[in-house]
């Protein structure tokens, strides 16, 4: 019988998989209670058949469970084929329009919603203040704290609209970076009036505007914490962004599995310290053979020490409650037809948007 230890952290992971079926590897994460699956453009097949299996994985699992995916537009959508064509937040952030940002993020949650997801993790709140910067670039609004801020909460405050939950990214801040987290550790070295009035800036506004969710960036922030990536900080995720901030939604790590902490830890390692960091959700898209390293180390953790247990129970009532929450707004909207995705009239505003 599974402890209630066992479910609690097992709440705590979304994982990705492979192929446009659920593998094995998945079926027996949803059957030890994973609260998430992550999709990406490798499990991407035509609209009806990308709804036939996010509905799929939600009756395996037979429960609330999220299903999540990165549709920003530009270069990072992994929806494609039948979607609206999107241009990037650049192009979004070049309008100076929060009503504009609205529409386009309700767009993108009515497609969403259409073919069963229920996350989006967008928008980017990433200041792009360094030219060279070989992430984010054009994944950002704009080169202003502002500008950023504005577009950004409204894009989210589209996407919920339209019921696909949003999660601002990437905290705090990885607009400045000259390297890939995806490849290795990114470090910035501003003090700390600086990020207080750039980087920080949007995700404070995020704070305020109630954002249900905020990722994390494997980024290290030397005014913060000059050992630790703020993923695994727990000055950077509780007391910044809990504390000084006053964020009370989800807090989500970035992907496990890039090498900005692959390349120095192994899953096992980062997903306890992620989580005594103050993460409540832990991302591992790539490695499903991490997926259950990182859990069952997790557990293992917990049962000799109280307070990391009191932190996985703490997190898992708080993904219980939105995703309660999540639900409840849901069922307060009418319902999509599936042939929203792609339409006449999302493609006029697609266009429109291309046009300015």
């Amino acid at each position: 019988m599974t402890s209630n230890l066992e479910t609690q952290a097992a709440r705590l992971f979304s994982v990705g998989f492979h192929g446009k079926a659920p593998s094995d590897d998945l079926i027996g994460l949803l059957e030890r209670g994973v609260g998430g699956v992550i999709f990406f453009a490798r499990n991407v097949g035509q609209p009806e058949e990308l709804a036939e299996l996010t509905n799929s994985i939600k009756r395996r699992a037979g429960r609330p469970i999220a299903i999540s995916l990165d549709q920003e537009g530009g270069k990072v959508a992994r929806l494609r084929q039948g979607f609206s064509e999107l241009p990037s937040m650049r192009a979004l952030g070049e309008t100076h329009s929060a009503s504009l940002s609205r529409e386009i993020g309700a767009l993108i949650g009515r497609e969403l919603r259409a073919v069963g997801f229920d996350l989006n993790y967008a928008p980017v709140l990433d200041v792009d203040t360094n030219p060279d910067n070989p992430v984010i670039g054009s994944r950002s609004f704009g080169r202003t704290p502002d500008l950023v801020a504005e577009l950004g909460v409204a894009l989210a405050q589209g996407l919920e609209s339209a019921g696909v939950a949003a999660c601002g990214k990437h905290f705090p801040g990885h607009g400045d970076t000259m390297t890939d987290s995806h490849h290795e550790l990114p470090r910035i070295d501003h003090d700390w009036e600086r990020l207080e009035r750039v980087e920080l800036l949007p995700f404070r506004r995020a704070a305020e505007a109630e954002l249900p969710m905020i990722m994390t960036a494997h980024v290290v922030f030397a005014a913060l914490d000059a050992a630790r990536p703020a993923t695994l900080s727990p000055a950077v995720m509780t007391g910044l962004l809990r504390e000084r901030l006053g964020y009370r939604g989800l807090i989500l790590s970035d992907d496990l599995d890039m090498r900005a902490i692959a390349g120095h830890m192994g899953a096992d390692v980062a997903a306890v310290a992620a989580v005594r960091a103050g993460c409540d959700v832990l991302l591992l898209c790539r490695d499903e053979d991490n997926q259950a390293l990182a859990e069952a180390a997790l557990i293992r953790e917990a049962e000799r020490d109280s307070a990391l247990r009191q932190q996985i129970g703490e997190a898992a009532r708080r993904i219980r409650a939105l995703k309660h929450a999540h639900a409840a707004r849901v069922a307060a909207l009418p319902p999509i037809a599936r042939d929203v995705v792609g339409s006449a009239a999302h493609r006029a505003l697609s266009e429109r948007l291309a046009g300015r």
